[in-house]
């Protein structure tokens, strides 16, 4: 049996396909988010990927913030079930997730069975989040995916004390006006977003084994940041971008069981 999930986030959109529960057989993402092109395409393009029609597939969940306007689904359910389900599949014995999206930031606690014991959310403010990475890119003239290495060479860390995504470009341009390297403001800012999301950590009960999820999870400065600021090593499985599919297509697997 085939089932798909659909997570249309704020910045990209991801879709997998699962074989009875077990296999993931096409995965696919597009950096457009909700309110686009986005959706579809990666719907398509998994499809097409696996060579199969849609009446091939038993049943579509989708998940994220566009979730609500995504026709071809059947059923909808909220990002943060379905990161838990996606990630306990990736990485069976993580107890504590944690996922920093395109404009939030939120901790979830498992349980042994991977099912979500507690989480919490931050979506009030954009310190912390993918959003605030691609703004902080920006004003130094870096690509996002190069400010983790970039800030590896870091000597001197800078501390980027403002908790407000608005008042930390101001401190950011500020420092770079004082003449302080690229490589120790990035080192700054990732130390700035790890405590921000290390708190929601904390807050929800955190127990290792850690893992993260999302697309800043790539950036190995906020990795290790985190790492530092948790006490402890974080797992980051290769399709850390696809647990919010792969839970809604394995939800869509389970519902199909139970007919």
């Amino acid at each position: 049996m085939l089932t798909m999930g659909v997570d249309i986030g704020s910045t990209t959109c991801k879709a997998a396909i699962i074989s009875d529960g077990k296999e993931v057989i096409a995965k696919g993402l597009v950096s457009v988010g909700t309110c686009s092109r986005g959706p579809m395409q990666v719907y398509r393009e998994v499809l097409d990927q696996a060579g199969l029609s849609r009446d091939a597939i038993a049943r579509v969940v989708a998940t994220g913030y566009g979730r609500l306007n995504f026709v071809e689904a059947e059923r909808e359910l909220s990002e943060v079930s379905c990161h838990g389900m996606g990630m306990h599949f990736l990485c069976p014995k993580a107890r504590t997730i944690i996922d920093i999206g395109g404009q939030d930031a939120k901790a979830l606690l498992l349980n042994e069975r991977g099912n979500l014991d507690n989480f919490i959310m931050n979506d009030k403010c954009a310190a912390g989040t993918g959003r605030f990475l691609e703004a902080m890119a920006k004003i130094l003239d870096i690509r996002v995916e190069d400010m983790g290495e970039t800030a590896e060479r870091a000597q001197n860390p800078v501390s980027i004390s403002s908790t407000c995504a608005v008042f930390a470009e101001s401190e950011v341009i500020s420092r770079l006006s004082s003449g302080e390297k690229m490589e120790d403001i990035l080192a700054g800012i990732h130390a700035s977003i790890a405590r921000k999301v290390s708190g929601l950590a904390i807050r929800v009960g955190c127990q290792p084994p850690v893992a993260m999820s999302g697309g800043v999870a790539k950036n190995k400065g906020i990795v290790a940041a985190l790492e530092k600021e948790l006490k402890c090593n974080i797992t980051v499985p290769t399709d850390c971008q696809l647990a919010g599919a792969i839970g809604a297509a394995l939800f869509a697997y389970q519902d199909m069981q139970k007919k």
